[in-house]
Parts: C-alpha cells; structure tokens; sequence
C-alpha cells in the first residue's frame, strides 16, 4: 500500500466500456463514492472551450478514427507514421490532441474519473495513481440496456447502434495507441457487468482502491 498517498492527492479512475455495458453508469457511481469528479460528454465540453472550437464538431468526432484516404495499413503503428491526411484527419488529430491536453490537466489537478477517450493510454506515463478499467457485457445484455434506457426501441437497431459503436471505439483506441481496445492486459481491472450489479462492482473497484493506494471512498 502506498502510505503517501491520501484523499487529497490526485489519483484517476479511466473507464473503458463496450456500448451499453454500463460503463458510464459505473463511472458515475465510483464518482459518487469516492466524492470525485466525473467527466465524459462534459470533457469534450472542456477541450472545445481549450481549443476555441464548437463543441459539436468535437461531438460528431467524437471517438472516431480519422477518415483516412484508402489504405491498407494497420492502425497499430501509430498516426504519427501516416503522411497522406486530409483536412478532416487533420481536424480529427487537433480533436484528439485538445482531448489529450485536458485529461493530462484533469489529472495534474484533481482526483477524478474518465471515461473512454484512450484515457488510460493518455496518462500512462503520468505520475498520477490511476486505476484502469473495462466494462463489458454480452451484446444480450447491452442490447436489454440500450432499449432500457430509450437509444432504441427495437432489438435489432439496438444490437447493430452497439456493434457499430463498439466499432469505431476499437478502431479509434487501436489508431492511437499501441494497445489493443478491449484486451485484458491493457487494464488492471476488467469486468462483465450482466453478472452482478453495478452497486457490487463499485464494491470491488472500492476494496482495489483500498488496498492498492489506501484511498477510502467519502460514502458506502
């Protein structure tokens, strides 16, 4: 246990999730728990108002890879590498470079938790303690959420907005990393949210939390 660190100290929470998991919701409870900010839509609102630029176009790019223009070179190697872009790949980099500033100043700054925008890759070399984790869910179960909570009212626009979603997520963490979305060793914790309430997983990331940094969360 790291004796030096307290509640004071900054330390970061990164979600990544599969779409309709329950990752923001997960987010949002850990949030809540250890009496933390949590940012998600609201940091695209605070990297559009860093980068002078309107918060919409930062949505509709939001966790996009760049529009490439026809190649069949592998997204692993990192977009530094790639010297044909467009106008809109030259756009969707500033996004993530806004993006990236932000959440290096979220954690130079406060205790918080961050959910997808390769988080978790952005602060890898930041001295910040930071938990990482990925939620996901058999796409059953996602699609039982989705409908639940009104993105879609039929099974198969929810089944496709998820595998389509989860899609872009992938090609977006794996073009700007050099990690794989998704694959367990990517993440210090990883989780199937159908097999027990979010409330129980907040109860495990606590106890974690607890025991790696001594962190005590402000309420049960």
């Amino acid at each position: 246990m790291n004796k030096d660190l307290d509640r004071t100290s900054n330390y970061v929470i990164t979600i990544g999730r599969q779409f309709g998991s329950g990752g923001r919701e997960l987010g949002r409870e850990l949030a809540a728990r250890f009496g933390i900010e949590y940012y998600d839509k609201k940091l695209l609102l605070e990297a559009a108002s860093r980068a002078g630029m309107s918060p919409e176009v930062f949505e509709r790019n939001d966790e996009r890879m760049p529009n490439l223009l026809g190649s069949s070179v592998g997204f692993n190697m990192g977009y530094g590498q790639l010297p044909w872009y467009n106008g809109q790949t030259m756009m969707t980099d500033s996004i993530y470079s806004s993006l990236t500033d932000v959440i290096e100043h979220l954690a130079d700054t406060r205790p918080c938790v961050i959910v997808g925008r390769s988080a978790d890759y952005v602060l890898r070399n930041h001295p910040a303690a930071r938990v990482n984790l990925f939620v996901h869910a058999p796409i059953e179960e996602r699609v039982k959420r989705i409908m639940g909570r009104a993105d879609k009212d039929k099974e198969g626009a929810a089944r496709t907005l998820a595998v389509k979603t989860d899609k872009l997520r992938a090609a977006y963490y794996n073009f700007y990393t050099d990690k794989k979305w998704g694959d367990s060793a990517s993440y210090d914790l990883t989780f199937d949210s159908s097999l027990m309430p979010i409330g129980d997983l907040c109860d495990l990331v606590a106890f974690y939390i607890r025991c790696r940094f001594g962190i005590e969360p402000v309420r049960k």
